[in-house]
């Protein structure tokens, strides 16, 4: 499903729903704001200023009238994503300051969109991401991806709509640490932080509150974004909701039984895992040589393909058929009895939803998800309600992970629109 054609652009993995083709003109910025602060349980505080948040560079990478917006998203089959569109809205891509997993001065990529309202103050909505590899298949680059889609209509509601990339993924240096909670929460703080300094610049000023959801991936991120907003890291932004859908809380209990019953299907389970286990094993140390982790030929396949430049075609066709064709029997039972980094980056990674948020929250999911299965909001639901929280899962019913997320963004949007 196309919407505008982009010369050069492959069909994104998963979330193939728009494309659109606009020049990048840069306008360099030099604010330095914000103090270096810790945003999670494996970044470490520093004590010298990192200017987080300070933005470097702004490029427009989308221009739609409300009109074209909302004919676009009909002829490609998002109707009930129309109904929200009431302004034309402008997107740019983002280049700022923030910090690596080890918590050293880094910089990320992001895409902010804003609506054509005269309104002066506008409400934010932070949108996490999905599970993507292709560096160039982030928010502020693809015009396809689901970031950039639900930062368009999101903005077209009325909002400010705020979609990082992540370390490693966009235009920012380095590998991506998928699945990290920490860094995951950090970028998404700090582009929040420059989202700031953009509304500025258009005549805008962004109300404190944060609403807050994500895809997939995105999911664990949000509950991990919304755990720093509500302690108070920023004073100028607090948390004001949150609304994730189908996200990954539970690798341990939910996602990995899944991949061993067979309920998330072999090429899901073996394009998933290479990333993590890649992933993490820059983080968590979790072997030394990928031959002690990956059978031949994927120990020397894997680390390749995963590199963030090869395209989603080229890594399809690189899989493994199964986990056991893909890890060594030693690695196959350490996925079953975790030890070492591996348990470490399970607690770690895993504990997104073990806090009592005190605003209003929904997890959506779907009970037909054969990618991020609907045991992760079950257990996200359970772990809330142990610290006090009681949150309703809301199952967008039958459908598989894309089309959960289809589903679940016009209600979330219309909730967000009605919260006082």
């Amino acid at each position: 499903m196309h919407f505008i054609s982009s010369p050069g652009r492959g069909r994104a993995r998963r979330h193939g729903w728009l494309a659109c083709g606009v020049a990048a003109v840069a306008l360099a910025l030099t604010a330095c704001s914000a103090r270096a602060d810790n945003t999670g349980p494996s970044v470490p505080a520093r004590q010298d200023c990192v200017c987080r948040g300070a933005v470097i560079s702004v490029a427009p990478v989308a221009s739609f009238s409300a009109a074209k917006l909302a004919a676009g998203l009909k002829g490609i089959g998002l109707g009930s994503w129309s109904a929200l569109v009431d302004y034309g809205v402008d997107g740019y891509r983002v280049l700022y300051r923030t910090i690596s997993v080890d918590g050293r001065p880094a910089t990320a990529s992001g895409l902010v969109v804003l609506p054509r309202r005269a309104a002066r103050s506008l409400r934010a909505v932070e949108f996490g991401h999905g599970t993507m590899v292709p560096r160039r298949d982030a928010p502020s680059v693809n015009p396809q991806s689901d970031g950039r889609l639900a930062g368009l209509v999101a903005a077209s509601a009325g909002f400010a709509a705020i979609a990082p990339d992540d370390l490693g993924l966009g235009v920012g240096p380095g590998f991506h640490p998928f699945l990290h909670a920490a860094s995951e929460a950090s970028a998404s703080l700090d582009l929040l932080r420059a989202s700031l300094t953009i509304a500025a610049r258009h005549a805008h000023r962004l109300d404190p509150r944060v609403f807050i959801t994500g895809f997939s991936q995105g999911g664990q991120a949000a509950m991990a974004l919304g755990q720093v907003l509500q302690h108070g890291t920023d004073p100028r932004l607090r948390l004001g909701a949150l609304a994730p859908v189908s996200g990954t809380y539970d690798i341990a209990h939910a996602e990995l039984p899944a991949v061993f019953s067979g309920q998330i299907a072999p090429k899901s389970a073996t394009w998933y895992l290479p990333y993590v286990l890649l992933a993490w094993n820059r983080i968590y140390h979790l072997y030394q040589q990928a031959a002690q982790a990956f059978r031949p030929p994927y120990d020397h396949t894997m680390p390749v393909l995963y590199d963030g430049y090869h395209t989603d075609n080229q890594i399809q066709a690189g899989l493994a058929p199964s986990v056991g064709a893909l890890l060594t029997p030693r690695f196959l039972r350490l996925l079953h009895h975790p030890v070492g980094g591996l348990l470490r980056g399970l607690q770690i990674n895993d504990a997104t939803c073990g806090w009592h948020p005190d605003v209003p929250v929904r997890l959506y999911a779907a009970r037909a998800d054969r990618d991020s299965v609907i045991a992760n909001a079950r257990h996200c639901q359970a772990a809330l309600a142990a610290h006090g929280a009681h949150v309703p899962v809301i199952d967008v019913g039958p459908v598989d992970h894309d089309h959960s997320l289809a589903l679940a963004l016009p209600q979330l949007l219309s909730w967000f629109q009605h919260l006082s």
